[in-house]
């Protein structure tokens, strides 16, 4: 197999985890791009991404532009003569950047392309109810998440998963496609298939308005929206009690198939659960963050907090 010069490019822990599986396969990363560091929490201390703590443990170059044209980082990205550039969860590349080196640059995706193109890929899965979903590699063109397919895996959905364990799963199925792709194009063997165009459905990015919870909703749709959320951004709603309405985030649940006449958003509790009434049944609530409060099982809520008899999801 002939030895490339790669470099990687991403900023989250599941890049991270990637780029750590190809150090340890002993691939020849020569170089890593990622975000800039940025001011956060209270104090605004400057934070690192994953990607570049990884990267400086092992003493790889790095690149952190903030403008991704800039001759200065062009400049600076062609002396390190990539042969191969690999590309998890970071920015759109300019056409300058994805074309430079001889062997292409290549995506890992957290879907099954062409379903579920966009930011959220993992989230969105589940909100919709997937029952299975998988890792794809896919030579970058001038268009997000279209190029050619090189390599897929999939992996099934089980009823109780969330965001959280579902993350987990791709990011090491994803590592050992990335470490299968690099040795396919070293070895000059990868067979590319085009993507097939249809109907896809998408996976934007989470905003406020689509992370808020419709208690009108169906049971299932409830359901899958919050394990799709859990734990990360986590989907919320409004509680009413009495006059006072306080935002509140909602993580694990359970699901009660019912017949009942409370109207949607009813709140049900006594000294050992919460549950809200909805359409077919009632959502049980495990863990929930009140809004100043800490996150915390429900039975420890209710060991200090009470529900007024008219209190309701809004």
């Amino acid at each position: 197999m002939n030895r490339l010069r790669i470099v990687f490019m991403g900023t989250p822990d599941f890049a991270a985890s990637i780029l750590q599986h190809l150090v340890d396969k002993n691939f020849d990363v020569v170089g890593v791009v990622t975000a800039a560091d940025k001011p956060s929490g209270r104090g605004l201390k400057m934070n690192e991404s994953a990607v570049k703590k990884y990267a400086q443990s092992q003493n790889i170059p790095i690149l952190q532009p903030t403008n991704l044209k800039s001759e200065s980082f062009l400049t600076s990205l062609k002396d390190l003569k990539a042969d191969l550039q690999i590309v998890v969860a970071f920015r759109m590349l300019p056409k300058e950047v994805w074309s430079m080196p001889k062997m292409g640059t290549f995506n890992l995706h957290a879907s099954l392309l062409p379903e579920y193109r966009g930011a959220a890929p993992i989230h969105w899965a589940i909100i919709n109810g997937e029952k299975k979903t998988g890792v794809t590699t896919f030579f970058i063109d001038d268009k997000i998440d279209t190029g050619e397919i090189i390599l897929q895996r999939e992996i099934e959905i089980s009823e109780t998963e969330t965001v959280g364990t579902l993350h987990d799963k791709l990011m090491h199925l994803g590592a050992d496609l990335v470490s299968e792709t690099v040795e396919s194009i070293a070895n000059q063997q990868v067979k590319t298939t085009k993507q097939p165009e249809k109907e896809e459905k998408l996976a934007p990015k989470l905003t406020p308005e689509n992370t808020k919870i419709n208690w009108s909703d169906p049971l299932e749709n409830i359901y899958n929206k919050i394990r799709g959320l859990n734990p990360f951004p986590a989907a919320w709603t409004i509680i009413q009690i009495n006059d006072q309405e306080i935002s509140a985030k909602i993580y694990a649940v359970e699901k009660e198939k019912a017949l009942h006449s409370h109207n949607f958003g009813t709140i049900i509790s006594n000294k050992k659960e919460l549950k809200v009434a909805v359409q077919n049944g009632f959502i049980n609530i495990l863990e929930i963050k009140l809004s100043g409060k800490r996150q915390m099982d429900t039975k420890s809520l209710l060991n200090g907090f009470t529900f007024s008899k008219d209190a309701k999801m809004l």
